[in-house]
């Protein structure tokens, strides 16, 4: 191990203490004691940010914003917990992918792998290591070194040290040698947990972009491996469904900021998709998000009535509804929002009974959102499916037909939420619904253009929609600041 101040914080683990404050060893020609001297973090570049070097971003003990060092360490003994003695669990960064010749997309960190290290650069594999010893694993961490020639084009790097001294690797090295240690714990595991689809581990054509994956010969010894393969997806699935304060808190952040901003949009008069597709990229980052969790929707009038539309490039028309379906994220955690709005500021009265009966379903779905209330997710879709057909027979649709609710109400009422924006993927819907759980409810209306409906509906879409965490007795609402009453969006240009 590195000579480094490690730990100011007691964990389970004696070994893997962890980091509060950071400073490091330089060392000289010659690694003796008397040629070494002590670096501050903060005199030092990282791959991201951290509190000695961005404290307007970072609380003391933070390594990303919210979350602590310790909590990550916690999650990786949990998944260590889940597996059984021998085993391994392999999970890669993200890869840089790019647009055309040198020119990249942003970045953004597979979200396995930054819930279990909080390491927030391409290029880098992480394993943990279940020894035999039923309450102890090992984190290896490889990731890129530190290059100056590379660094000068590509930003600063965190390198080996940091794995070690920021991120609390028990191993760590350079990406480019983890060959031949992958080798010997694949060939030695009597499990391994992976997700990482195989191509990742085939030998790329372009060895510049994704030199993580140039290890030959990894996938075969994979397929000839004597151990069992798993998915690693059931075990990270039972940890990060159920969401920490630290989570929780994150979320209610970018719900707060998210709704102030679209908020803020229902005040102004729009006349064009566009425009008010860079308002929110904008107002997201300017309310604190650190930018927007996912394409927004901005759908005016029939556009609405495709529920993932992204053109956002039509104009808009006073009479016309828009819907918008749009959310920011803080420190990589998101939030989704749906609002849906008459464009001059005023509904028309087919507007206003429309969005009334789907509102009230909404509203009747995320006061179930507790865990007294015994719910799941395909119970509360079937919920709500009863009270819209009840609501739009009320107000002149025949809902007699059994594809009736389908066709108008084609999606589910919600999804789990988290690091990803349907969070936690393949988890059941059906599994009852726990203190910590977070989920969107967002019931919508799409009527088309079809003799079978009112005239005075046809091409209205609404959806209304919040993200919502489940609580013992009550729900926690992460979204209130988006306005969704109608007397409270028409009193905003008021």
């Amino acid at each position: 191990m590195r000579p480094a101040l490690r730990a100011l914080h007691a964990v389970t683990r004696p070994r893997s203490q962890l980091l509060c404050s950071r400073c490091f060893w330089k060392w000289g020609a010659i690694p003796q004691p008397a040629r070494r001297t002590l670096v501050s973090a903060a005199d030092l570049q990282f791959g991201q940010p951290l509190h000695e070097t961005h404290p307007h971003l970072l609380k003391p003990g933070e390594l990303t914003p919210g979350i602590t060092a310790l909590e990550y360490a916690n999650r990786r003994a949990k998944l260590a917990r889940a597996m059984p003695k021998g085993s391994i669990a392999i999970l890669s960064s993200a890869e840089v992918k790019w647009r055309s010749g040198a020119v990249f997309y942003e970045f953004h960190q597979d979200s396995d792998f930054f819930y279990l290290t909080g390491f927030n650069e391409p290029q880098a594999l992480a394993i943990i290591e279940k020894t035999d010893d039923a309450d102890e694993y090992v984190f290896h961490l490889y990731v890129r070194e530190k290059d100056e020639k590379e660094e000068l084009w590509e930003g600063a790097r965190s390198g080996v040290q940091a794995a070690e001294d920021v991120f609390n690797a028990d191993r760590a090295n350079d990406i480019k040698r983890v060959q031949h240690t992958l080798r010997e714990l694949i060939m030695s595991a009597k499990n391994i947990y992976i997700d990482t689809p195989e191509n990742r581990f085939l030998k790329p054509q372009n060895q510049r972009r994704s030199a993580v994956w140039n290890i030959d010969g990894v996938h075969d010894i994979l397929q000839s491996a004597g151990a069992k393969v798993h998915s690693l997806r059931q075990p990270m699935n039972s940890i990060r469904i159920n969401k920490s304060e630290a989570e929780i808190r994150n979320m209610r952040r970018a719900g707060q900021a998210s709704g102030r901003a679209i908020t803020d949009a229902m005040r102004q008069h729009w006349a064009y998709e566009k425009d008010l597709h860079a308002f929110l990229d904008y107002e997201f980052k300017k309310q604190g998000c650190d930018g927007t969790a996912y394409v927004p929707v901005v759908g005016g009038g029939k556009n609405a009535l495709s529920i993932h539309y992204t053109h956002n490039n039509a104009t808009l028309s006073p009479s016309d509804l828009l819907l918008v379906d749009a959310g920011g994220e803080y420190g990589n955690y998101i939030t989704d929002i749906t609002r849906t709005w008459p464009v001059s500021g005023k509904f028309s009265a087919a507007q206003k009974d429309l969005y009334e009966c789907i509102l009230k379903v909404q509203r009747s779905c995320v006061s179930l959102c507790r865990e007294d209330a015994g719910m799941d997710l395909d119970k509360l879709h079937s919920i709500a499916e009863d009270g819209l057909k009840d609501g739009l027979q009320a107000i002149g649709f025949d809902m007699s037909a059994k594809d009736a609710i389908r066709t108008l109400f084609p999606h589910h009422l919600g999804h789990y939420i988290g690091l990803d924006v349907h969070d936690s993927p393949g988890q059941s819907r059906k599994e009852k619904l726990l203190t910590g759980q977070c989920i969107t409810i967002e019931p919508g209306i799409y009527v088309p253009n079809d003799e079978r409906w009112p005239a005075h509906f046809r091409g209205i879409g609404i959806r209304i929609e919040d993200s919502v965490c489940i609580q013992p007795e009550s729900p926690l609402v992460f979204t209130t600041e988006a306005v969704k009453e109608v007397v409270d969006i028409e009193a905003l240009r008021e």
